[in-house]
């Protein structure tokens, strides 16, 4: 037996190899903690949002409702969600392929163990799962009974939004896996479905969830006979909520790098990072302007103005990286466009979507998709692949999308209306004309405050008290 000694220089390469390697994987691994950290904050931005956007008698009730998606998105991500969205079956005889329409190997982190990389994807990836159920909760807000929606927050972090992102994420699934010729195709043919952090697969599967629960829970009592009776409560939480929203979104698109261990995936996520911040700014002032100059009754509309925001952050979530600014700009142009378009024809349908959740995430994120699918240059070595430059994405960009929708819509309806025959989805009108919170919640007021004060009153206290007007 013959032992082979390395020569000093060999040695210190060698040593060198395996300290890069090391480094690469701890890099990532931070990369990918603090992004999912970022997407887990968005839940701030969303509870924010959402209470300032109920009347302060259904604060606390919203909240819940925020909290139970994380509690429990998390752990059906734990149960099953991982499983069926990630647990693509490697050990597979010759010949043998990956199943394309769902995973089912790596239950309850079964093997995460042998490879501890899993670990920090499960994290990134089930705070995503979270996000899109919670776009649903929004929609359904003041009227909803908690068993009814945490009956559907199960059923969508367990099984419909997971099967949706093994389509789509895993490399295995319909939208895109690895064809014969060894070039990325889908089910129909041509190339490989494109999003790169979520327009449709995350933000579509809760925009058609928030309009099919909209739709099934129906309308708040009175909200169309007394439309001024259900304006947002508190609009600086709906700001803070956007602010915080946005941040966040500085982990979910550039985080979907996935990797930090080259110089390309740094310039990959700061191009992100740009595009993730001029979309908004330009869909936001579009909406804003819109509102103000042209939209009846032509008054500047802080909360149209956050919403668009949101859209325009949602409509560059599936290119991000594979577009350039100037395209970005165009997109997110459109997007403030069709968002506005979208929530005029909500209203105009009488449909109760309480923060504007479809127009935000479904009409914006079915735009995203399709943006995809003509825009970015192939010949700008980003990846795009779009109709304006030559390539042939925009196909299977509209087929996934119908894909998406009517997976995510027979599924809801199959949930919801089993659900409002029974009597397990809608509050009573006792319950809404008194309140969620003070009907079933402890203490139950959201605020220590008096709500039936007046704004004066709440300013100057004394001004309530009859003997000292009387004295002034």
């Amino acid at each position: 037996m013959t032992t082979t000694t390395l020569s000093p220089t060999e040695a210190l390469a060698e040593a060198l190899a395996v300290a890069k390697g090391d480094f690469s994987e701890a890099l990532t691994t931070i990369w990918m903690l603090l992004a999912g950290m970022l997407v887990f904050f968005m839940h701030a931005g969303f509870a924010l949002l959402e209470s300032g956007s109920v009347r302060n008698k259904n604060t606390q009730n919203i909240l819940t409702k925020n909290l139970i998606v994380v509690s429990v998105g998390f752990l059906c991500w734990y149960w099953t969600g991982w499983t069926f969205a990630y647990g693509v079956d490697v050990e597979l005889a010759a010949g043998e392929k990956p199943n394309k329409f769902s995973g089912h190997t790596q239950a309850v982190m079964d093997g995460f163990l042998d490879d501890k990389t899993l670990f920090r994807n499960w994290f990134f990836q089930g705070a995503f799962c979270a996000t899109a159920c919670t776009i649903v909760s929004g929609a359904m807000a003041e009227r909803t009974r908690l068993i009814g929606f945490g009956v559907y927050s199960i059923i969508m972090t367990s099984w419909i939004y997971p099967i949706i992102v093994y389509w789509g994420w895993s490399g295995n699934g319909i939208f895109g896996y690895t064809g014969d010729d060894g070039e990325g195709t889908s089910i129909v043919g041509g190339p490989a479905y494109m999003d790169f952090a979520g327009s449709g697969l995350v933000h579509l599967v809760g925009g058609v969830g928030a309009l099919c629960g909209a739709l099934f829970v129906g309308p708040r009592k009175d909200r169309w006979l007394k439309p001024d009776e259900f304006v947002p409560h508190n609009i600086p939480f709906v700001v803070l909520g956007t602010f915080c929203l946005w941040f966040g979104w500085y982990g979910f698109n550039p985080g979907s790098t996935l990797s930090m261990k080259s110089k390309g995936d740094a310039y990959t996520a700061g191009l992100v990072a740009v595009n993730t911040t001029l979309c908004p700014c330009v869909a936001g002032l579009v909406v804003f302007m819109l509102r103000a100059l042209v939209v009846p009754p032509k008054l500047l509309d802080v909360g149209g103005f956050c919403n668009g925001i949101l859209a325009g952050l949602v409509s560059i979530t599936a290119g991000c990286a594979f577009v350039k600014p100037w395209e970005t700009i165009i997109i997110g142009f459109i997007g403030g466009l069709i968002y506005q378009g979208a929530s005029m024809l909500i209203r105009m349908l009488k449909i109760d979507d309480v923060v504007d959740a479809f127009a935000v995430h479904g009409a914006c994120g079915i735009w995203g998709v399709i943006a995809l699918g003509l825009f970015g240059n192939p010949d700008e070595g980003l990846g795009g692949n779009g109709v304006f430059y030559g390539g042939n994405q925009l196909g299977v960009q509209l087929f996934c999308l119908l894909m998406i929708i009517v997976w995510v819509g027979f599924f809801s309806v199959l949930i919801f209306l089993p659900m409002r025959m029974a009597g397990l989805l809608r509050l009573s009108d006792d319950f809404q004309d008194a309140g969620a919170d003070i009907m079933e919640h402890s203490p139950s007021k959201a605020y220590s405050q008096d709500a039936s004060l007046t704004s004066a009153e709440a300013v100057d206290p004394a001004s309530s008290d009859p003997a000292i007007k009387a004295d002034s």
